[in-house]
């Protein structure tokens, strides 16, 4: 971890998609600043192989946050096991790029659902009790809140309304001890990149105008920025949403 003062000892973290990729990486290094960990997924093995690496003080939750009442329980959840909670992560997201056209409903509302709707109801059920802590919520947007990518008009959507989201918290709690950010990383080496699909007869140059020239950007960097927005030395940081994309959005 690059920040001093974290000061996350002791303290009561939620992290969804947990599995891997970005989610594993933030609840690493939050268990390594002495963060007690509540890990969510849908991904049984992964999130056992999660859990495991960040010791005793991490448990576990298969869930999948496309249902509301699943969003209430996990939080439900980690504030009976821990006694607490202090910061909500909501890293959990998924893509999938198709002529718009031939979007099929259900992978348009999951996208929806896991992307946007699910950080809302696990903020819903988690604010009573950040409040109480003068915790935080770090939701995980995308360079993709900010401008407009050919085939992905679901993923836009849901993380344009993230981020609206995330300010319309902000201001709703802006004279309340609680702070609620986001980020907006680029392409980054995970398994939604890996899986990374273009749709059938696509123009690739259409393709190419969100592709970074300096390449992907590194897990762990988004992964730091979490912990810190997550930790009290985040504490400047309220209603922002900090881009972390090597210069896609720039211009």
């Amino acid at each position: 971890m690059i920040f001093e003062n974290l000061n996350l000892t002791g303290k009561v973290a939620l992290v969804t998609g947990a599995a891997s990729g970005l989610g594993r990486a933030t609840a690493l290094k939050l268990s390594a600043e002495g963060a007690k960990l509540w890990l969510v997924d849908v991904d049984a093995v992964g999130l056992a192989e999660t859990a495991a690496s960040c010791g005793a003080e991490a448990r576990s939750e298969v869930a999948d946050l496309s249902d509301p009442a699943a969003c209430h329980a996990a939080v439900a959840n980690a504030v009976a096991a821990f006694g607490r909670l202090d910061a909500l992560c909501n890293v959990a997201g998924l893509i999938y790029l198709a002529n718009t056209p031939e979007m099929p409903r259900e992978r348009y509302e999951r996208t929806i659902d896991v992307n946007l709707n699910a950080p809302f109801f696990l903020s819903q059920a988690a604010i009573p009790h950040l409040l109480e802590t003068k915790g935080a919520i770090v939701n995980v947007a995308s360079c993709a809140s900010y401008i407009g990518e050919a085939y992905a008009a679901a993923y836009c959507a849901s993380k344009w309304g993230l981020v609206g989201m995330t300010k319309a918290l902000a201001m709703e709690f802006q004279k309340q001890p609680i702070r609620i950010n986001a980020l907006a990383p680029g392409g980054m080496m995970t398994g939604i990149a890996a899986n990374y699909v273009p749709p059938e007869g696509c123009d690739f140059e259409l393709l190419k105008r969100f592709s970074g020239m300096r390449g992907l950007v590194e897990v762990e960097d988004v992964a730091d920025m979490i912990v810190l927005l997550a930790s009290d030395a985040g504490r400047g940081f309220h209603g922002a949403c900090l881009s972390i994309d090597a210069g896609i959005t720039a211009g």
